[in-house]
């Protein structure tokens, strides 16, 4: 039976993502949909801003739609199909929700490509035939570890002083691939693994992650220095403001983050270095423009999307954020 039911939902998909000819009659206004999982973060706020940029080259309906849990995701993609969308781009909340993702936009007739966050079948294997656009979150993870260490190094800290803060949430493979990297990186420049500290939180926020970061550092008094990495820039934040409540000054700390979001530059932009000392920025412009227009195409001319883009980031840090963000378009 569940074989029967995965052969159903993988023909589901294919049918959806493989579907080439347009959809809608030649003086039908183009409506797309963008559906985010946390709209109040930064990072989905510029994907937004980005894909408002191509509705406007191009001329078509952007509809946002903020969808935390998987009962909104399912009310939104109803939604767009009662303002006669005829596609959509979604980061879900929760990837095992792919299958119903999957079923739900092909019975309402819509065209769905993932950003960010892929999905996943019954089997926890990507469903590949819907069109992705993410980010090789091993290979930033890696960056992420590597500037830690090159930074470590360069302030001649010894690692056996040094406590790691792993901000973990690892129900979503994206932020334990990356973690899991930057584990993978510092452990290769000679850290030892028994000072990763794991300090999972219950939501990808600054909030939270300060919540997670405290308790480790209360529980682990003997570090004299701490360097910290998670999913994201607010990951980090958090952390770093543990740390700095824990009375660890900014030449104690080093906190790398992932995103080069407005919370990092603004923390550049502080008079003062903080324990935030870097950032892997990856680029919400391509993720928000690039698959906008991509489902564009694919709806007006029916030119189907990629089936996989992974891009990649840079280091940015308070001396060289403005020049790298001006090569990157940003």
């Amino acid at each position: 039976m569940k074989t029967k039911i995965a052969l159903g939902l993988r023909a589901l998909a294919v049918a959806l993502a493989m579907a080439s000819a347009p959809t809608f009659a030649a003086d039908e206004p183009i409506k797309i949909g963008f559906v985010v999982k946390q709209a109040e973060e930064p990072w989905f706020q510029d994907e937004w801003k980005y894909a408002e940029q191509a509705a406007k080259e191009k001329g078509f309906t952007l509809v946002k739609i903020a969808a935390p849990d998987g009962g909104t995701v399912l009310t939104a993609i109803d939604n767009l199909k009662s303002q006669h969308a005829q596609g959509f781009i979604i980061c879900t909340p929760d990837v095992k929700l792919g299958p119903s993702i999957v079923a739900k936009a092909k019975i309402d007739n819509l065209k769905l490509m993932t950003v960010d966050d892929r999905l996943i079948d019954g089997s926890g294997k990507p469903i590949e035939a819907v069109p992705h656009m993410g980010i090789s979150a091993s290979k930033i993870g890696e960056q992420v570890g590597q500037a830690i260490a090159d930074e470590m190094k360069k302030r001649g800290w010894k690692p056996e002083e040094t406590g790691a803060l792993r901000i973990s949430y690892d129900q979503l493979p994206t932020a334990k691939d990356r973690t899991d990297g930057a584990v993978a990186a510092l452990t290769a420049a000679g850290f030892p693994k028994a000072n990763v500290i794991n300090a999972p939180e219950a939501k990808t926020d600054t909030e939270n992650a300060f919540n997670a970061a405290n308790i480790a550092i209360t529980q682990n008094p003997k570090f004299k220095h701490w360097v910290a990495f998670g999913l994201n820039d607010e990951a980090v934040l958090g952390a770093v403001r543990a740390a700095e409540g824990r009375n660890f000054r900014a030449d104690n700390v080093i906190g790398v983050g992932i995103g080069g979001s407005k919370s990092a530059l603004n923390e550049f932009a502080k008079g003062q270095p903080t324990g935030f000392f870097g950032s892997v920025l990856i680029s919400p412009k391509r993720h928000g423009y690039e698959t906008s227009l991509n489902m564009y195409a694919w709806i007006k001319d029916g030119k189907a999307p990629p089936p996989l883009t992974l891009t990649t980031g840079r280091l940015i840090t308070r001396a060289n954020a403005a020049d790298v963000r001006k090569e990157m378009g940003l």
